[in-house]
């Protein structure tokens, strides 16, 4: 959508690419701290089934959308309303939730 009132490519990349360079400075840190075992990245991919109303109350919530002006959110949230109308009323979202985990080994700077 040439005329859409966010960045979409920003949206398309996902989670999971968009926060790479969080869980690689994550890694580093753990990696740094010298007390705890290689980290460990982890994915879980997981779906949510979202009603129309549900979509439409959280959207003004997520990334690009906090940023557009009322009269703007108003009409892509007809727009968006419209398509999951014509859906059926609700559609499934896929996610993935992704995490760096590792085990303490040692003791960590400065506790007791």
């Amino acid at each position: 959508m040439p005329d859409a009132p966010f960045d979409l490519q920003v949206m398309a990349k996902g989670a999971p690419v968009g926060y790479q360079g969080l869980l690689t400075k994550a890694a580093d840190g753990i990696r740094e701290a010298h007390c705890f075992s290689e980290p460990e990245q982890w994915r879980y991919d997981w779906e949510w089934t979202y009603t129309r109303d549900a979509w439409l109350d959280q959207m003004p919530t997520q990334g690009a959308f906090t940023r557009l002006p009322s009269d703007k959110l108003a009409e892509v949230r007809e727009g968006v309303g419209a398509a999951i109308d014509a859906m059926g009323g609700s559609f499934t979202m896929p996610y993935a939730t992704v995490t760096v985990t590792a085990v303490l080994t040692g003791t960590v700077s400065g506790s007791r």
